[in-house]
């Protein structure tokens, strides 16, 4: 609690941060353990991409720190993954209007400011593993995909872009493939050469949109 949102972790990276090129498209990849774990520069060699990510969050505490982490780095876009730690309840129990609306702040703050809005679904976890079962108890499916249906409106409603990763990575039991996660929820190097296409995609989408 003595910092909440964990401001004081990307703080330094943030002051020494250069600005953007000219004609540089910025994009900050804003998000929890999953963003936080993905090699960005590995995944996309000589892209603008920055990592704020960081494990464990929540969107009670993204939205703390989305000033530090997103307005002021002055992205062209934001790709916002986040959800899977509210419903394991991280930080206590929360409200799925709650989460909603948080979601929402985020979204319509960068929208002030200009920048593109990619919001992610909440991925799939499943208990294939024994390595599994203690993400997979606290993270019940029909909560993904309730948060998740809402998400899909809320982007349609709203002008910004949805990426799906849910459907790209659920097998035919509603659980997220196997092979993807090895311990049901972070995905391995399969599950984020399945993301990253797709969140590749859908960057060019937002950045295309005027």
């Amino acid at each position: 609690m003595n910092d909440f949102g964990e401001l004081e972790r990307y703080r330094a990276a943030n002051a020494s941060l250069a600005a953007s090129a000219a004609g540089e498209s910025r994009v900050v990849f804003f998000g929890d353990s999953i963003t936080d774990a993905w090699d960005l520069t590995k995944y996309f060699p000589g892209k603008p991409y920055v990592n704020r990510g960081i494990g464990g969050q929540t969107t009670s505490q993204m939205l703390v720190r989305f000033r530090q982490d997103v307005i002021d780095l002055r992205p062209k876009v934001v790709v916002i993954l986040a959800g899977t730690n509210d419903i394991a309840g991280n930080t206590g129990a929360i409200a799925l209007a709650d989460i909603e609306a948080n979601l929402s702040s985020m979204a319509e703050l960068a929208r002030l400011h200009d920048i593109r809005v990619v919001m992610s679904s909440v991925t799939p976890v499943h208990d294939y593993t024994p390595r599994a079962q203690e993400f997979f108890a606290t993270r019940r499916p029909a909560e993904i995909l309730g948060l998740n249906g809402w998400l899909k409106k809320y982007c349609a409603d709203n002008g910004f872009l949805y990426l799906d990763y849910f459907e790209a990575m659920v097998d035919k039991q509603g659980l997220m493939k196997r092979e993807l996660a090895d311990d049901g929820l972070h995905p391995n190097v399969a599950g984020y050469n399945v993301m990253a296409p797709l969140v590749s995609t859908a960057i060019e989408k937002a950045l295309a949109t005027k």
